[in-house]
């Protein structure tokens, strides 16, 4: 047995052991989440854990409505440039720290200025913080911020105790304290998230589990087996190519949303001395090669069964702000030739792209591989565990990454803090200061064929820069045991546990 064979059968071991505990929720993720600080992580399983542990500021409904969470309603002024919030009251961290509106300007504060934070381009707008009684709040804005509550229904609006965050610091992450339905019990790395229910959440109705684990598996195969087996109660991103067989199992139930996001290939074009490489910093040319090299329409029925959407935007098709203008490109090989020698590649070019270790990620670089030979680009797959690939995103030791984004609410969420200079997402190292004139100015209108407009300005631009290539668009995929109840899909591909219980064998 390979050292990974022998890590998954010991992380399976570990949910058998785990799954005999009374009312247990077990989760099977796609792969293990970076750091758990609402202000310094970026991965989409993490944001699935956060789901039960830390409450927002707002949330959504499955219908992308904006909903109360710990603010219970709020308002604007007559020129949108102070938003005031009315905060739940009873409501209490994990540690027994109260949540109140000081707590909340502690959190804005953490958010903006702790060094590590990736969260300070999400809320460039907040000029100021005004506790206006113990459960009242304004936030003042340098100008009207048309995606600030859209922020707030995510990690920036993730609640965390003031209390641990000043003793923490920077390593939060390894013990967090929210307000969230679960609290944190233990995380063993590549193995398992442990939370337990929380009996003085506010909401503790709604809450009819004792715990969740989460069990990192990133083979989509030994996820789908271990459900079936009755070692887990759900797994989350289940393959397409699976989905017969989980729908021929009359224990399983398939749900499915379509993603807001996107999966694309990410360009070191700035990020470090890796932007020097021919795809790089003046690769241009290389980079639309490339993408004209890759069928699309192709990649989704091989690898995904056609259940993704082909794309080349950081919105769908469906989307109100996806550029017409702009459509989904036809493979071009020739072109993609014509583009290798016009930038003085005839001959050939070598590209080195890291991809996840997990099933699908492998079966589509490997697939975009045999695509690009054709048209001269010879690409090499390093393949790494996500967040260590995160990792090297970040540090900018990487050449090109294939990596996704599950998407938001509000469109800007998609593309501001990837492609302006200093974007707190900005792994690309890409920085043009039109881009960050259009992308700014979006952000500050409230009328939507503005913000079309702005947008679809903006496509032009990055069509030809290419810092990312964007492939597809996903549909969510979870499969659940008939002993699940009450889930509901939503299309962030988050895992709510209110409402959700779990019958006995």
């Amino acid at each position: 047995m390979t050292l990974s064979r022998m890590t998954l059968a010991a992380a399976l071991l570990g949910a058998t052991a785990l799954g005999a505990q009374a009312q247990t929720l077990r989760i099977g993720l796609q792969e293990d989440p970076d750091i758990l600080d609402p202000d310094q992580s970026r991965t989409f399983v993490g944001r699935i854990v956060y789901a039960s542990l830390c409450d927002k500021l707002v949330d959504i409904t499955p219908e992308l409505e904006i909903i109360p969470q710990l603010a219970t309603e709020w308002s604007w002024n007559d020129d949108n440039t102070e938003l005031t919030m009315q905060l739940r009251e009873g409501v209490t961290f994990h540690d027994g720290t109260p949540f109140d509106a000081e707590a909340v300007a502690a959190n804005i504060d953490r958010s903006q200025n702790l060094e590590e934070s990736r969260r300070k381009s999400e809320l460039t707008s907040i000029t100021g913080v005004e506790v206006l009684g113990e459960h009242e709040i304004r936030f003042d804005l340098d100008a009207p911020d048309a995606t600030l509550l859209a922020q707030f229904a995510d990690r920036a609006g993730m609640m965390i105790s003031p209390t641990a965050a000043e003793e923490a610091g920077a390593d939060f992450g390894l013990e967090p304290i929210c307000s969230g339905p679960f609290s944190f019990v233990e995380r063993v790395a590549q193995d398992r998230i442990v939370l337990e229910a929380f009996p003085e959440y506010w909401n503790a109705e709604e809450i009819l589990v004792d715990g969740v684990t989460y069990l990192p598996i990133p083979d989509t195969t030994v996820r789908l087996a271990n459900l079936q087996s009755g070692d887990l109660d759900m797994i989350e991103r289940m393959s397409a190519t699976d989905m017969a067989q989980a729908e021929s199992d009359g224990s399983i139930t398939v749900e499915r949303a379509t993603s807001l996001g996107y999966d694309g290939i990410t360009f070191n074009v700035g990020n470090g001395d890796r932007a020097d490489n021919p795809f790089g910093a003046d690769g241009e040319l290389l980079r639309q090669a490339l993408s004209a090299s890759i069928d699309r329409e192709a990649l989704s029925q091989v690898v995904f069964n056609g259940v993704t959407t082909p794309g080349n935007q950081q919105y769908s098709p469906e989307s109100p702000f996806y550029a017409e203008d702009y459509p989904v490109p036809e493979r071009d090989v020739e072109r993609a030739r014509a583009l290798l020698a016009e930038a003085g590649y005839e001959d050939g070019v070598t590209l080195e792209v890291q991809a996840p270790n997990d099933t699908d990620s492998m079966q589509v670089i490997q697939v975009i591989q045999a695509m690009a030979s054709e048209a001269g680009i010879d690409i090499s797959i390093t393949s790494k565990e996500f967040a260590t690939m995160l990792s090297d995103q970040t540090a900018g030791d990487y050449t090109a990454s294939l990596v996704g984004w599950s998407g938001r609410v509000d469109p800007d969420g998609n593309i501001h803090q990837f492609m302006t200079t200093d974007g707190g997402i900005n792994d690309s190292g890409y920085s043009n200061p039109e881009i960050d004139r259009l992308l700014d100015e979006a952000r500050q209108s409230n009328d939507t064929a503005e913000r079309q407009a702005l947008y679809a300005e903006a496509r032009g631009i990055l069509n030809e820069d290419l810092p990312i290539v964007y492939l597809w668009h996903d549909t969510w995929l979870w499969a659940i045991s008939d002993r699940v109840q009450g889930f509901v899909p939503y299309p962030d591909g988050m895992i709510r546990l209110e409402g959700v219980s779990l019958e006995e064998d």
